[in-house]
């Protein structure tokens, strides 16, 4: 799914903020991206989003060499991928309704279950009153659930999250973060920056520590560092997801 070999990421004439990263994401796997404020969280996801090239190594996604798409070959492999911006980059004349419902019309879904999946959704991250709201008129984080929103409903193969619970209280931080690990049950990957610490200590996945702008990759459960593998994990989240016409009703567990 994704794999960095000898990646660094430098700015300007000023010091590396990666330096000779190295590791492998299977699919359907699911980690933290930890590490202090200006580690480089978020420049990691930006290459693996494609929006930043490595000024050196090789990134790979989906089995491609990032370095030999062309042009015309990028927006294709990037609507697989679900990004949660900290900025949130929303569409200011579009309504929320309109922005969520975005990734799923330009897959050409029906209309009659675009107003299901979204609807359904928006009212599982707490935002059913504020449909017809342009991003201007909502809080932060009311915008960060949008963003939210956006990317997952189309059930991307890649989720990329950059602080997707810095702007909401704790309740509704949960209720995403089921959101997440129900996605990544239906075998998406995801990778989720975070500095909440309490955040990775309850949810007990695997970590991608940046230290020293290197990287490792860290399971808490055996407490041993190792390279990734794949697994699928999920917990609470009834909303359904859709894509290219299907959909998937998300389920609590235990759930006929």
């Amino acid at each position: 799914m994704i794999l960095f070999d000898g990646v660094a990421v430098q700015y300007s004439a000023g010091p590396p903020i990666l330096h000779d990263v190295t590791f492998t994401l299977a699919p359907g796997s699911f980690h933290f991206l930890v590490g202090r404020s200006g580690a480089g969280k978020s420049s990691m996801l930006k290459v693996m989003y494609l929006g930043l090239r490595p000024t050196r190594g090789t990134v790979s996604l989906f089995g491609r060499d990032v370095a030999t798409l062309n042009r015309a070959e990028m927006p294709a492999l990037r609507r697989r991928i679900g990004v949660v911006f900290q900025d949130f980059r929303l569409i200011e004349h579009l309504s929320t309704f309109d922005n969520v419902a975005l990734p799923l019309r330009i897959a050409g879904v029906r209309e009659s279950e675009i107003r299901k999946h979204v609807t359904e959704l928006l009212s599982w991250v707490g935002l059913k009153d504020h449909l017809d709201a342009l991003p201007a008129t909502l809080s932060g984080g009311q915008q960060q659930r949008v963003s939210i929103a956006r990317a997952v409903i189309a059930r991307p193969s890649l989720l990329l999250a950059d602080e997707p619970t810095g702007n909401v209280d704790d309740v509704i931080g949960l209720r995403l973060m089921y959101l997440f690990e129900e996605l990544n049950r239906l075998g998406t990957t995801v990778v989720i920056a975070t500095h909440n610490d309490t955040l990775v200590s309850r949810f007990n996945h695997r970590q991608l520590r940046i230290e020293e702008s290197s990287i490792r990759v860290f399971d808490p459960r055996p407490m041993t560092a190792y390279p990734a593998q794949g697994s699928a994990q999920g917990s609470a989240g009834p909303p359904t997801l859709g894509a290219g016409g299907a959909s998937t009703q998300l389920r609590r567990p235990g759930a006929a």
